[in-house]
């Protein structure tokens, strides 16, 4: 096989020549040869596999082939004049994955685009719809960039807080202003968090009106008044996280069960009341919980759990000590972790057993409900919400597909989630999201078996004890191909180690546990 980082001679030109030796490509035709296929669309393993690729759009996935059997070269295809082989023999070939909430970084977090993307892709992530950002133009930015391989990048569905970059918001005819400007600005949909319930049923209306995405994260300042049935019945098509569900479950109450000196603007308050909430909710197959879950099927609603960013409620010690800090995380971002009164997401206060105790009992209850939404034919996604509550960009995807396991799911449902079920939310999936003749070239290749063990995508790879009692590391993705192009996978991670390494040099910055000097 040629030198990875080599540009083939008939390939077209790579716009973005500085960063080169990570990316290859894209080519007239690119067949990668010898897989097993994990197709995305629920179907088992098959393989030895070659997938050609002209022009970013596959046009054979041929069976060559049994395992543990020579393959007759004639039962191949064959390579054009000017083409690219990718000797993947053994290796597993993949969907590229959907991180269906993927912030770009942050000013707070100090985390530019490169860095982000960077872990992004090297975790196999291909696609990121980012719901609320820096900014529409800056976000619609680096989209234009990003189609073009001006740029390393995912490609990226761009979605606008709610009023944000206008005036604020009073009246209804004011909510269907701002969506229809919002449209023509660009965007392709709305995260919401809440509102007065006239003006979220306009917004909402207008939005599906208007044919574009939406995403809600049912803020308690506004979820007794507006919980998920009142926004599915609107419109929404996407619910984050999990609030506004339990509110839609309760059965003897109208309100979460607030303590009296409750203020939502203590982080700790917030964090440690929201794990008490399912509880409160209606017993799991109960007839309400049925009718609230079959009415939701019935709107073909979709449920983006992120089960990943409140793990850290569970097990705090875990998240605070995952072995990727060290050397992925940046000391701004470590910064920004710590306990703090006025950083959103840092409510470490008093964190200790009895708030993870009850997180864990939160946890159960809202699994029971995801797993059974899919077991009904419900849409599931996967979103990690990285950037958070010491969750970092890339691993933290892998996490939540992990957690997607623990929740029931059979790692082909996990593979479903996180790729053709994405690309069905976003309503793109006759382009991405299984492996199929006419579909781009969207893909991840690893060189173990995901399905067996998940942690073989982290970028830290799998803990392995050899037969000679030596311990490895297993895996790690080997390529990510988004529009035609090659990515090396673990050269993108090698280059975020120097990042975060030069950053760390330039402060004399060293990682340490809060409290600890």
């Amino acid at each position: 096989m040629k030198k990875f980082l080599l540009l083939a001679l008939f390939s077209c030109a790579l716009s973005f020549a500085q960063e080169s030796q990570l990316a290859e490509g894209p080519f007239k035709q690119l067949i990668i040869r010898g897989v097993t296929l994990i197709n995305g669309n629920g179907a088992p393993p098959i393989g030895p596999v070659d997938v050609v690729v002209e022009d970013d759009k596959i046009t054979e996935v041929s069976v060559v082939g049994y395992p543990n059997v020579a393959i007759n070269p004639k039962r191949r295809p064959q390579l054009k004049p000017g083409g690219r082989e990718l000797d993947a023999t053994g290796m597993y070939l993949l969907p590229g994955f959907v991180d269906m909430h993927g912030h770009i970084g942050g000013t707070a977090q100090g985390a530019d685009w490169d860095y982000v993307f960077s872990l992004w892709l090297a975790h196999g992530v291909t696609t990121v719809r980012e719901p609320s950002g820096r900014g529409l133009e800056y976000t619609l930015d680096l989209k234009r960039r990003a189609e073009k391989n001006e740029i390393i990048a995912p490609r990226i569905f761009a979605y606008t807080g709610f009023g944000q970059g206008g005036d604020e918001i009073t009246t209804p005819d004011e909510a269907r202003e701002w969506v229809r400007q919002n449209a023509k600005n660009g965007a392709d949909g709305i995260k919401f968090f809440g509102a007065d319930p006239a003006i979220m049923d306009a917004a909402l209306r207008e939005n599906k009106r208007l044919g574009l995405g939406s995403a809600c994260h049912h803020a308690q300042m506004s979820v007794a008044r507006w919980n998920v049935l009142h926004s599915a019945r609107a419109g929404l098509t996407s619910m984050e996280h999990w609030y506004g569900l339990p509110e839609a479950l309760f059965e003897d109450r109208t309100v979460q069960d607030y303590p009296l000196d409750y203020n939502y603007q203590n982080e700790q308050h917030r964090f440690e009341q929201a794990g008490k909430l399912w509880e409160q909710a209606a017993a799991p197959y109960s007839d309400h919980w049925n009718a609230v879950m079959n009415e939701l099927l019935d709107l073909d609603f979709t449920l983006d759990p992120t089960f990943n960013i409140y793990e850290a409620n569970r097990d705090l010690q875990r998240a605070r000590r995952a072995e990727w800090h060290e050397e992925y995380t940046l000391p701004s971002l470590w910064r920004f972790y710590q306990p703090s009164m006025i950083s959103h997401g840092s409510y470490w206060h008093d964190w200790g057993t009895e708030q993870e105790i009850t997180w864990k009992r939160n946890f159960k209850l809202w699994m029971t409900f995801v797993n059974e939404y899919k077991n009904r034919g419900g849409r599931v996604t996967t979103g990690s919400d990285s950037g958070f509550i010491f969750q970092l960009y890339g691993f933290a995807y892998i996490r939540e597909l992990e957690l997607l396991r623990e929740a029931g799911f059979h790692p082909l449902e996990v593979i479903r989630s996180a790729t053709l079920n994405g690309a069905e939310a976003l309503g793109i999936a006759d382009q991405i999201g299984s492996v199929e003749v006419g579909k781009q070239a969207d893909f991840v290749i690893v060189e173990e078996n995901p399905l067996k063990n998940f942690k073989v995508l982290y970028g830290t790879g799998a803990v392995r004890l050899t037969e000679d009692n030596e311990v490895v590391r297993a895996g790690g993705i080997k390529y990510t191909i988004s529009n035609g192009v090659i990515y090396d996978a673990k050269g993108l991670l090698a280059k975020v180690r120097n990042m975060v390494q030069e950053a760390k040099d330039k402060e004399g910055f060293e990682i340490k546990q809060p409290g600890v000097n």
